[in-house]
Order: C-alpha cells, then sequence, then structure tokens
C-alpha cells in the first residue's frame, strides 16, 4: 500500500514554469512505478509522464513535447513533475499516481494508488 499527495500547484503565467511534488508514504517506494497524469475540465485524464523505481525505464507522452521531466528521488519517497513553457492548455488538475512493479506504462487503468490532484492554471 502506498498514499501518495500532490504539491506544487498554482496559478502561473503562459511561459512560467512549475515543480509539481509528489510524496509517497508507505514501504518500498522503490518497487512502484510513479506516473503524472493530468485532467482538464470535461476531459479524460491522461498520462503525462511515468518512471520506473530504476529511474532508467521512462515514458513520456508526446502532448507534452518534451516541456515537462520526470524524476524520482527513492531515498525522499518523491516523485517530481518540472514543467517549463507553461501553456494555458496546460491548465488541469495534475494527479500522481502508482503501481506495484513492472514497467513505465500508459494504461491508466494499470495504476492502484491516485493521489487527490493539484490544480495547476496557466493565465495571464
Amino acid at each position: 500500500q502506498v498514499q501518495l499527495a500532490e504539491s506544487g500547484g498554482g496559478l502561473v503565467p503562459p511561459g512560467g514554469s512549475l515543480r509539481l511534488s509528489c510524496t509517497a508514504t508507505g514501504r518500498a517506494f522503490n518497487n512502484y512505478v510513479m506516473a503524472w497524469f493530468r485532467q482538464a475540465p470535461g476531459k479524460e485524464r491522461l498520462i503525462l509522464a511515468a518512471m520506473a523505481g530504476n529511474n532508467r525505464n521512462t515514458l513520456y507522452t508526446d502532448s507534452i513535447e518534451g516541456r515537462f521531466t520526470i524524476s524520482r528521488d527513492n531515498a525522499k519517497n518523491m516523485v517530481y513533475l518540472q514543467m517549463n513553457s507553461l501553456k494555458p492548455e496546460d491548465t488541469a488538475v495534475y494527479y500522481c499516481a502508482a503501481r506495484n512493479g513492472g514497467v513505465a506504462v500508459a494504461d491508466i487503468s494499470r495504476y492502484n494508488y491516485w493521489g487527490s490532484g493539484t490544480q495547476v492554471t496557466v493565465s495571464s
């Protein structure tokens, strides 16, 4: 079991940057594949990036175009999403998710644990 809590969201102007953090509580954090999803109003929840516990198996969705970077610190039970060159269409609730073992995958149904989300609003 792992519990997840996101932080770091807020209001940022277009072109700005934010770093989201996700704190995981529980055991054997490095066994979990960690991922970031987002959900815009009226739209489905979509994956942005995922990273396996070994920090080498990483997945990114094409939609973020190299602007976002996922990283994790297994010693601190933390995963991060660095977001640069933010656009108004990046406005959404951002969620941290985890699955126990395996490789980084895009399939939302494969993630068993979720945080409650943090709002990111990109607006001038």
